[in-house]
Order: C-alpha cells, then structure tokens, then sequence
C-alpha cells in the first residue's frame, strides 16, 4: 500500500513545489490538492463536519496550477486534484487544463472529481444542487469525448458542441486516470464504478470500510472490469494514526491511503513527512 499526501494548499503553509520535492524524497507516492474556488461569505451552507467552517477552506490555492508546479520540480511523483469539483468548470476549458497538465507532467497526472457539498458556492456558478451530479457526468463524458476524439462531439442538457478540435491529447491513453470522489452509498458506489479509474473515499465518512469496497468489487465486476486494476485511494482530512494506516493496509485491496498534512509553515510540515513516511516505512515491512 503507497502513502500519499493532501494539503489544504493555502498561500500560508508550505508551497505546493517544496511539499512535493520533500515527498518525493522521503517516498510519498503523491502530492493531492482539493478545490473551492471561492467560499461565499453568506455561509448558507453548514460545514458537514459540523461547527465553523475552518480557515483553510476560504484560503485554498488554485489545484491545476499546483499541480503542475509540484510536477516540474519532481520525476516520479504522482500530481492529483483531491477534488477538483467538476460543476464549477467549464468542460471545453478544463479538458485543455487536464491535457496540458497531463503531458507536461508526462503523465503523472490524476483527476480527482467531485460534485462539491457548498450549495451557495455551486450556485455562484449557476450549478442547481440537486442537479449537481448529472452536471459532474455530462461535463465528464464531453471531456472524454475531447481527449479521445479527433472531431469531438457532445450533445447534453447541459452540454453541447459538434465537431470540434482540441489540443494537446493527453500523453496517458485514453486520458488521465479519473478519480472519484463519492459517498458510500450505492448512487455513489455505482458512479464510481461505471464512470471512474479509481475511488477516493473519505474515511471519516465510511462506517465500514471493507463491507463498501467489497460492494465496489462487486459493481466493477457487473460492468465486467477488473477490479484489480481500479484504484482505491483512503483520503482522510483530519488526523490519521498509525493504527488507522495498519487498518486500511488489513483490509486488503486498498491502493494508497493519503493523510492530510498539517496546514502550517515548511518546516512543521518537514517534521510531519519525516514521522509518515517512517510509518510507512513500518507499515510496508
């Protein structure tokens, strides 16, 4: 099991190109970087964890961009979006994003899509919540249209264009790994399955993390893919223990787990990877 690493990404803590130099050195196998565009200041939406919303979602830095900073100063270390959230793009913009990045990073690059759980925030987007979902498809499915298509073309209710061009193409073939980001129920489990690469759970989320990856395997398998190919990625933004790391290398199947990292200066977060990648390091014995 790799271990990978999510940071809040803000303009106070370490910069996203040392987070990833840093990693790559002690081992970590990718740099995650989630997405708010903005937080409206209304604060009509609760935090779903509950209390005050924390700081660093109103100072996230933009993730492509990070992303591709990170990319330039590392070799091997993957680059992904924990998660983008698809509605707040425009599709034929962010398939150019996602190529370009991709290439560049000569293909280190994974899309961690989600729908986003900021009503107002959507909405400052013109996204209706209770359309987000079928918003994150369609912009998804014209998406790959364009990386794989000469003449693409994508017909929708909320997308629509017919024979166009756009480059680059992705460097990975048929394009970068599609990540999902979904609850564990059997809407979010099956949208995982028929429309993704990979999955990245939230832990905290998830009453019971082996029972949710069995009913994955399972789905995979309905639309005959192979489930040992499909990724799981345990994302997890609050605290993770080396117990928890131990538990989510038990359970089996599970490819990566990415702790957050703590949201502050170079050298706490320095301190931080030093212990993580020693747990690992116990972890993978």
């Amino acid at each position: 099991m790799e271990m990978g690493v999510f940071s809040f990404n803000t303009e106070y803590s370490i910069r996203a190109d040392e987070l990833a130099v840093a990693a790559e050195e002690r081992g970590f196998d990718s740099v995650w970087f989630p997405e708010h565009t903005h937080i409206p200041a209304s604060r009509k939406t609760p935090y779903p964890a509950g209390g005050d919303l924390p700081k660093e979602y109103i100072h996230m830095s933009d993730p492509f961009i990070s992303c591709g900073v990170a990319a330039a100063v590392t070799t091997k270390l993957i680059v992904g979006t924990g998660v983008s959230l698809i509605p707040q793009h425009e599709p034929l913009a962010l398939a150019k994003t996602v190529a370009t990045l991709d290439r560049l990073s000569n293909g280190r690059f994974q899309l961690g899509i989600g729908s986003g759980w900021n009503q107002d925030e959507m909405e400052n987007h013109g996204v209706v919540y209770e359309e987000r979902w079928k918003v994150v498809l369609e912009h998804l499915g014209a998406m790959k249209a364009l990386w794989t298509e000469e003449d693409a073309s994508y017909h929708g209710n909320y997308v629509n264009f017919d024979k166009v061009w756009s480059y680059p193409k992705p460097a990975t073939q048929p394009h970068p790994p599609v990540i999902m980001g979904a609850f564990a129920s059997k809407f979010g489990i099956n949208r995982a399955a028929k429309h993704a690469d990979g999955w990245i759970p939230i832990n905290a989320l998830h009453q019971n993390m082996p029972a949710d990856i069995a009913m994955l395997q399972d789905k995979l398998r309905e639309y005959g893919r192979d489930p040992d190919t499909f990724t799981i990625s345990i994302f997890d933004i609050e605290s993770t223990s080396e117990q928890d790391i131990r538990k989510f290398a038990d359970i089996g199947g599970i490819t990566r787990v990415i702790p957050r990292c703590p949201t502050e200066d170079k050298d706490t977060v320095l301190r931080w990877l030093d212990k993580y990648a020693e747990i690992n390091r116990r972890v993978n014995q």
